[in-house]
C-alpha cells in the first residue's frame, strides 16, 4: 500500500539527503548534556555583565519549537523535559558549515548545542551557541503552537504529540509517578510491604465487575484478567505477612466515560489486627499528605469545586444520608423485600432483575439521591450485606463494616473490616452465584481455595482499595480520566 505523503512531509524528506551531503547523520548519535532548561535557571540571578564576565559554558539538547531567522544570525527556542530554553546562533559563532546545517532545520527537529550563558537586552536567559549539532530529523510537522491538537480524541490517541505541544499534559505525566512514589514512601514508613500478585486468574473475585477473558494454550485453560488484587493479598495476610499492599493494573470489561477506563490502576492495602477505623484514619492521612506534598496545601481546586482536605473528613452512614435525602429509614424499619420494592417504585428508583434483598434497593436509593451531593471529603459507612460479599458483618447483621470515600461526587476508596469467617464467606459466595444465575455478570465466582485459606485462620484485618487514576485526577485538577492515562483505551478512528 503506497504511503501518502503531504507536501510538507516531502520537503522534510528531501532534507535528509541535504543533511547527508553535509556529512550529517539525519538520525544522529549519542549526545551528552551538562544542563537542562531547569538547571540553567540558577543563572537568572546574574546580570548581563556578570554572565559575560563569568563565561559559563553549558551543553544542552531539545526539540526545536520556534525559529526566528535573521540572515547571518538567528534565535530559536528548544524544549526539553523541564521546559524551554532560548538560543542565539550566528555564522560568526559556529562557522559556515554548522550554520548551513542549522539553516535547513525545521520545527520539531531535535538538536544539541554547546555555548555560553548570556542575557539579551530584554533580560531573557539565552545560550550563545558555539557548537550546533543536528540530532534527529522530524519527518512530520508539529501542529500549530496555538491550535495544537484541537481534536480531543486525537490528543489521547497521539499522546506523543500531545506531550510535545501541551504543557499541561506533560505536567500531569510527571505528576503521576510523583504521586505514586509518595504513596509508596508513606505506606513503607508505616511498615507495609509492597508485593506483586498474578494478573491471570482462574477464579474471578475481589470486586463486582465483568472480567476480560483469555485462553492459555499450554494449559488449555481459560483465564480472566484480574478485576481486583484483594483475594491474593488476603492470602498473604493468612500467610503471616501482616501488612501488604500492591499498586497494580486491573481490568474490567465495562463501559468507558470520564471516570472509567477498562484498564486502570489501584492500590490495595491490608493491615492484620486492624479494622475499618484504621482504614478511615489511613485514607484521610493519605489524601491530606499527598495533596500537601503535590500542591503545598490540602485545600485544592477540582473542576468547579474547592476541596478542603485540611479539615477532618465527614463520617456518615449510608442510611443517614438516604433518610436525610428522602425520609426513608432503612435502619429503624425492617422492610421486607416487597415493601422495599414498593418504596423504590414510589421514588422512581430502578430495581434490577438480580436484586435479591432489601440491601440492593437501599444501595440504589443511595446512588440515586445521595452520591451527587457528596462534594467535600465524606466517608460513607454501613453498607448493606448484599453488596459487600467480602466484608465483616456489623452488629446489625443487615449491614457490614465497610466504607467508601467520596469527594466531588466521585468514589475514591473502598474499605472493609475484612470478613475472616470461612463459614460466612462460603455462604456469601453461594449468594453471589445466585445473583450470577439471575443475570448479574458482575457477581463473584465461588473461590474454594480462598475459603480454604480462611480456614487456616486470618487475623482480624482492615483493608482498603484506592483508585490511583481518579486520585491523580483529583491531585492534578483533571476532570477526565484520559488526561491522567498516557495511553487510554480508544475506539478506532472512523
Amino acid at each position: 500500500m503506497a504511503e501518502k505523503i503531504s507536501e510538507q512531509e516531502q520537503i522534510r524528506r528531501d532534507k535528509l539527503q541535504k543533511l547527508r551531503d553535509l556529512g550529517v547523520d539525519p538520525f544522529g548519535q549519542k549526545f551528552v548534556r551538562s544542563d537542562t532548561s531547569e538547571t540553567i535557571q540558577k543563572y537568572k540571578e546574574f546580570t548581563k555583565e556578570e554572565l559575560e564576565e563569568k563565561n559559563i559554558e553549558v551543553t544542552m539538547a531539545g526539540r526545536l519549537m520556534t525559529i526566528r531567522r535573521m540572515g547571518k544570525a538567528s534565535f530559536f527556542h528548544a524544549q526539553d523535559r523541564f521546559g524551554y530554553f532560548q538560543c542565539f546562533i550566528s555564522k560568526d559563532s559556529v562557522g559556515e558549515q554548522q550554520y548551513a546545517i542549522f539553516k535547513i532545520a525545521d520545527i520539531g527537529d531535535i538538536v544539541g548545542v554547546k555555548g555560553t550563558v548570556m542575557k539579551t537586552n530584554t533580560g531573557e536567559l539565552t545560550i550563545k551557541v558555539h557548537e550546533y549539532t543536528h540530532l534527529t530529523k522530524a519527518l512530520r510537522p508539529l501542529p500549530e503552537k496555538y491550535h495544537g491538537l484541537t481534536d480531543v480524541e486525537e490528543r489521547f490517541r497521539r499522546r506523543y504529540v500531545d506531550l510535545i505541544m501541551n504543557d499541561d499534559a506533560k505536567r500531569i505525566a510527571f505528576a503521576r509517578p510523583k504521586i505514586i512514589r509518595i504513596l509508596q514512601n508513606y505506606f513503607d514508613s508505616l511498615g507495609f510491604v509492597e508485593v506483586e500478585t498474578p494478573v491471570l486468574i482462574s477464579v474471578v473475585g475481589g470486586a463486582s465487575a465483568r472480567p476480560f477473558m483469555t485462553h492459555h494454550n499450554a494449559l488449555n485453560k481459560d483465564f480472566a484478567l484480574r478485576i481486583a488484587t484483594e483475594l491474593n493479598l488476603k492470602r498473604l495476610i493468612v500467610g503471616g505477612m501482616e501488612r501488604v499492599y500492591e499498586i497494580g493494573r486491573l481490568f474490567r470489561n465495562e463501559g468507558m466515560d470520564t471516570k472509567h477506563n477498562p484498564e486502570f490502576t489501584t492500590v490495595e492495602l491490608y493491615q492484620a489486627y486492624g479494622d475499618l477505623s484504621d482504614m478511615m484514619d489511613l485514607v484521610e492521612n493519605t489524601f491530606r499528605l499527598v495533596a500537601t506534598k503535590m500542591n503545598g496545601t490540602a485545600v485544592i481546586p477540582y473542576g468547579e469545586y474547592t476541596i478542603d482536605m485540611e479539615k477532618p473528613f465527614k463520617r456518615v452512614s449510608m442510611a443517614e444520608l438516604i433518610k436525610e435525602a428522602t425520609g426513608v429509614d432503612f435502619v429503624s424499619n425492617h422492610y421486607t423485600f416487597e415493601e422495599a420494592k414498593a418504596l423504590a417504585e414510589k421514588f422512581h428508583v430502578q430495581v434490577e432483575k438480580h436484586f435479591t434483598g432489601v440491601g440492593h434497593i437501599m444501595n440504589a436509593f443511595f446512588e440515586t439521591f445521595c452520591e451527587e451531593k457528596l462534594i467535600q471529603p465524606t466517608i460513607v459507612y454501613g453498607h448493606p450485606i448484599e453488596i459487600s460479599p467480602l466484608t465483616k458483618k456489623s452488629k446489625d447483621p443487615r449491614f457490614t463494616e465497610r466504607f467508601e470515600l467520596y469527594i466531588g461526587t466521585t468514589e475514591y476508596a473502598n474499605a472493609y473490616s475484612e470478613l475472616n469467617d470461612p463459614i460466612d464467606q462460603r455462604e456469601r459466595f453461594i449468594e453471589q452465584l445466585k445473583e450470577k444465575s439471575l443475570g448479574n455478570e458482575e457477581a463473584n465466582d465461588y473461590d474454594e481455595d480462598f475459603v480454604e485459606a480462611l480456614e487456616y485462620g486470618m487475623p482480624p484485618t482492615g483493608g482498603i482499595g484506592i483508585g490511583i487514576d481518579r486520585f491523580v485526577m483529583l491531585m492534578t485538577n483533571s476532570t477526565n480520566i484520559r488526561e491522567v492515562l498516557l495511553f487510554p483505551t480508544m475506539k478506532d478512528r472512523d
